[in-house]
């Protein structure tokens, strides 16, 4: 048995480098279908040998994970740089859902805006405003002229980072923008539908270096947080916390009651716009 893990996944097969440095194309075992556990890219695995030649093995058992993401199904990571773009217009509810869920999953969180070199500052003032309130560290970058790279750079080094949001942001551009080496298939917008196109396939975790891997994971064009009960809703908004349990109900939803802290915060440690997402997320 040797350790290792797993930087893919197609299909029901998955590569796995190890430990020394090798690439082994493993199957999982029955019996992790039997008990209904899905390995997943990032996991730390321990795999048996079928042939060392050929490089071929079984995954024989998944070690705990640190973190699991939804979607992407992905594990170990340390932190999510979500990306949107400001061409074209964010889609702020479904940004908000995958912060949302971040949090759910005890993962941290940055947030990227490419595509500056499109606009002026001031189209995307706003935006900066309202994720700085709520502790994403906003970073404006451009993937076309470099601007904020090195930023970024600094993020991932000695991390785990996925770079998830929808398709057409950027996001395999921007990787090979900072990792040249790594020629990941790009695409732009559809002019049809006006989306993304879909170029990266299949989740992947790349080492960079030493201590240093990036995962590249397909665009998605809807996420969810129906799953989240609409009286824990509001736990998940990092600047709503500080807040919490200090309303004069103490089932305060924070639309209609009187004496709540969180609405007397908004505008002040809470960005209006961001509250009327949350506001939208429980009445809808």
């Amino acid at each position: 048995m040797i350790r290792g893990r797993i930087i893919k996944g197609v299909g029901g097969n998955y590569t796995v480098t190890t430990d020394d440095g090798r690439e082994f194309f493993c199957q999982a075992r029955g019996l992790f279908r039997k008990q209904e556990i899905t390995p997943l890219v990032g996991d730390m695995v321990e795999i048996s040998i079928i042939d060392e030649a050929q490089l071929t093995g079984y995954l024989q058992e998944i070690l705990p994970r640190n973190t699991e993401l939804v979607r992407p199904r992905v594990a170990n990571v340390d932190q999510v740089i979500v990306v949107c773009s400001v061409r074209p217009v964010v889609n702020l509810p479904m940004l908000d859902a995958f912060l949302i869920n971040c949090e759910l999953q005890g993962v941290a969180a940055n947030l990227c805006i490419n595509k500056i070199d499109l606009c002026d500052k001031e189209s995307y003032r706003e935006l900066i405003e309202m994720y700085t309130l709520a502790g994403y560290n906003p970073l404006p970058i451009s993937a076309e002229t470099g601007q904020g790279l090195d930023a970024l750079t600094a993020i991932l080094k000695g991390k785990t980072t996925i770079f998830a949001g929808p398709s057409g942001v950027g996001k395999s551009t921007i990787l090979n923008r900072i990792y040249p080496h790594l020629n990941l298939a790009t695409g732009g917008l559809s002019e049809k539908i006006g989306r993304g196109k879909h170029t990266t396939r299949h989740t992947s975790l790349i080492a960079i270096e030493k201590g240093t891997y990036v995962v590249d994971s397909p665009g998605f064009t809807s996420i969810t947080i129906d799953q989240i009960p609409k009286t824990e809703l509001a736990h998940h908004y990092p600047e709503f916390r500080e807040h919490l349990g200090t309303c004069h109900f103490a089932k305060c939803t924070h639309i209609t009651e009187p004496d709540c802290a969180i609405k007397a915060a908004v505008g002040k440690t809470i960005h209006p716009a961001r509250y009327e997402l949350y506001k939208n997320f429980i009445t809808t």
